[in-house]
């Protein structure tokens, strides 16, 4: 009988040692920092997200801890055109390389393309999925088609134009002029 891999207390070393896999579904309320940004009366949908572990050698042959991490939910925004809720699609696709100390991943985020992170007997892998969800927000959400024509002009009945001003260097530019 295999033990149940919990993904708020994953360890990571084992789970990538023997090639394992995750996946679930999770009640958007569990994430509590994705609750703010939505604007619509119904919170974040379900998450859905899966995970995968891997030794991989480095450059120099030695064996590096990896796991592949994807999720994707539909969360409710504002439409930054018409100003109306809508909902949005987001999903990420990525993989993290694991150390074992935070000096070492300090030391080698600077100077490595892939995310460093270290691993933990006890890793909260929703936590990592609620962050790269954070990281996934457009940061101007639209509808592709808004319900509504969106109002492009302001009609205010008080609205005065004001007079056109002269600029001074409009002025200065008269003085160039050679008189006749």
């Amino acid at each position: 009988m295999t033990a149940e891999l919990n993904p708020r207390r994953l360890a990571i070393v084992p789970f990538a040692q023997t090639g394992a896999r995750l996946s679930g579904v999770r009640n958007g309320s569990e994430f509590g920092r994705l609750l703010p940004e939505p604007a619509g009366s119904h919170g974040v949908g379900q998450v859905f997200f899966e995970a995968f572990g891997e030794l991989r050698r480095n450059a120099q042959g030695a064996m590096s801890t990896w796991i592949g991490l994807a999720a994707r939910t539909t969360m409710p925004m504002v439409c930054q055109r018409c100003l109306e809720p809508v909902d949005v699609d987001i999903d990420f696709s990525r993989e993290f390389r694991f150390v074992a100390t935070e000096a070492q991943a300090e030391l080698e985020d600077d100077q490595s393309e892939e995310d460093v992170l270290v691993s933990a007997p006890d890793f909260d892998l929703l936590a990592l999925v609620e962050d790269e969800l954070l990281m996934a927000l457009p940061p101007s959400p639209k509808h592709q088609r808004c319900p509504r024509p969106v109002k492009l002009a302001v009609a205010d009945k008080d609205f005065v134009v004001a007079e056109e001003v002269v600029s001074p260097f409009a002025v200065l530019g008269q003085l160039k002029t050679p008189k006749v």
